[in-house]
């Protein structure tokens, strides 16, 4: 990895590059700073078969762009073909806390991201969770790895959930809102655009709150910023989306179990997520919820 990001420091910056320094080596991708004396910028290294996670560089790069140009994520400065790096200009700014993205003011300037994001424009790529759960399902089967957890209750619950909340391709969704791609300077940053797609709003707002082990008022105070309506069928429609992004985050576990070579566990990790997604279902009345989410999705989106 380093021999890809010290070539590529060559080639696009001869005799300018001072230093190069690791960023963060994530699960699916390798990030580095590089200071060019006058300026620094974050390159991305794609790991290997991320295509088989339902990665699009290409689609990335518009993403990111758009997200760029309302202020919310990184500029993309330069794409490398040969290597499918991509280059981002640095944003200097701080981790937020998931206590502190819970709370207030913060709580609010994130709405205020997302809903940005939400209204920057259009991606080539659809990201429909269902399909997305169900396509990772049949990676891992097809390399003999079958998932940790009930995922015959699981899929079966998933269909029943998309009669009841159809997708509709409304919004430039993140679709991946982990705490770690969060940052804050004068404003909310989100970084990471790779799963970024037309989607469903409410994906993201399930996301966020799963993601972030967001409390129940937290999770009231985001849906007030966001819907502004807390009716029964706005919070059932919310509560089983959160049961599809832990279900996504559990199969996409699964795809890792058969193709990542690191050292992770990734069997835990699928396990604990889709066991929580099958906990979130026994938690309400599951006919009640799909009853008032079909109630909210024939009218809104």
């Amino acid at each position: 990895m380093t021999e890809v990001i010290d070539d590529l420091a060559t080639r696009l910056w001869p005799g300018r590059v001072r230093s190069i320094e690791v960023l963060a080596h994530g699960i699916t991708n390798s990030n580095y700073v590089v200071d060019l004396g006058d300026e620094r910028v974050v390159v991305r290294v794609p790991g290997n078969d991320t295509h088989l996670l339902g990665i699009d560089r290409s689609n990335e790069v518009v993403a990111g762009g758009l997200a760029a140009t309302i202020g919310v994520g990184p500029e993309v400065l330069a794409t490398d073909e040969s290597t499918g790096c991509i280059v981002f200009r640095f944003i200097d700014g701080r981790p937020i806390s998931t206590t502190e993205l819970a709370e207030e003011p913060m709580l609010g300037q994130f709405v205020e991201a997302l809903r940005l994001v939400h209204y920057a424009g259009t991606t080539p790529t659809i990201w429909n969770p269902y399909d997305v759960i169900r396509d990772h399902r049949d990676v891992a089967v097809a390399r003999g790895v079958d998932p940790p957890f009930d995922a015959i209750y699981a899929l079966e619950l998933l269909a029943r959930i998309e009669i009841a909340r159809p997708f509709r391709p409304t919004v430039l969704g993140h679709n991946d809102l982990l705490n770690a791609n969060f940052l804050f300077d004068d404003r909310v940053r989100i970084v990471d655009w790779e799963y970024a797609g037309m989607s469903d709003p409410f994906f993201d707002l399930a996301n966020v709150s799963v993601n972030n082990g967001f409390p129940v008022d937290a999770e009231i105070s985001l849906l007030r910023h966001y819907v502004g309506d807390l009716s029964d069928p706005v919070l059932s429609t919310m509560h089983l989306m959160k049961i599809v992004s832990e279900l996504r985050e559990a199969m996409w576990g699964v795809v890792q179990m058969a193709i990542s070579s690191l050292k992770v566990d990734f069997t835990t990790y699928a396990r604990e997520r889709g066991e929580h997604a099958i906990e979130l279902a026994h938690q309400s009345d599951i006919a009640e919820l799909l009853r008032l989410a079909k109630r909210y999705s024939d009218v809104a989106v």
